[in-house]
């Protein structure tokens, strides 16, 4: 840790640093941050531990640039962040560092969300949806929004009421005109609806949706795989013939 520290200070000295990093701000490498996160998740997915390793390493290397810079302005260093979260950590496992008592996860996740409330309100934070990032993807934020509003009992008591919604917005959808400006808020309400329902089955919706992306790109690579043993392409070819070659891909996939 000290040796990726010491690299990192060089990098930003201002007589012989690197031009690159020294031209960064907090700004400038949100990006990279967010695309490294999303490049040790996929390596998870593919079960690469291997890459997982160097990839860990790429996004701890996002956390020491920003303390960098930070420690540059005088305002917190690397091991204020380390101590932050080694306090968080043992606050908010008081069945672990203290006296309360937790037999399983369910009630160590109560407790936490308990905690967070608590320290929200502490900082003048008084809605349960505060500190829910607008950066989120909107597919994580919805989640995140309604796993906070169910915490307060601001929920459908089974997974029912919620197919009931999303019955409801798949007719408002539907009634609604295609170039109406109301279209995108009612398919956005469907969406939402949706996101209620992954979650009432107790699943994360990103999780659930890059699982079904990962199919149709397997899926579809594998119909343009069988259009060019026919010496074709998918712009060579037609809706019927590929929709035929899905077809047989998927129930291919199921045997």
């Amino acid at each position: 840790m000290a040796r990726l520290l010491t690299i990192m200070a060089r990098l930003r000295d201002p007589a012989n640093g690197c031009p690159w990093d020294l031209k960064q701000t907090y700004s400038t490498i949100v990006p990279y941050t967010l695309e490294e996160a999303y490049e040790v998740a996929d390596a998870i997915a593919r079960g690469d531990f291997d890459e997982l390793k160097d990839e860990l390493g790429d996004l701890l290397f996002q956390v020491v640039f920003y303390a960098q810079m930070a420690q540059e302005e005088a305002r917190f260093q690397f091991a204020d962040c380390v101590a932050a979260i080694c306090d968080k950590l043992e606050r908010r496992h008081p069945h672990i560092f203290g006296n309360v008592v937790a037999a399983d996860a369910d009630t160590v996740l109560k407790n936490w969300e308990a905690l967070k409330s608590h320290e929200r309100q502490q900082v003048g934070q008084h809605s349960v949806l505060d500190n829910i990032p607008q950066a989120m993807p909107a597919l994580s934020r919805a989640y995140k929004l309604q796993k906070r509003c169910a915490n307060v009992g601001f929920d459908w008591p089974d997974v029912a009421g919620c197919w009931d919604k999303v019955k409801e917005e798949v007719l408002e959808v539907e009634q609604t005109q295609a170039d109406s400006p109301e279209l995108a808020e009612e398919l956005g309400d469907l969406l939402f609806a949706m996101v209620n329902v992954v979650r009432k089955h107790k699943l994360d919706p990103e999780a659930v949706l890059r699982a079904a992306n990962s199919k149709f790109e397997q899926r579809f690579r594998l119909v343009e795989q069988a259009l060019a043993a026919q010496g074709k392409t998918p712009e060579q070819s037609d809706l019927a013939e590929m929709d035929a070659l899905w077809q047989q891909v998927k129930q291919l996939s199921r045997c």
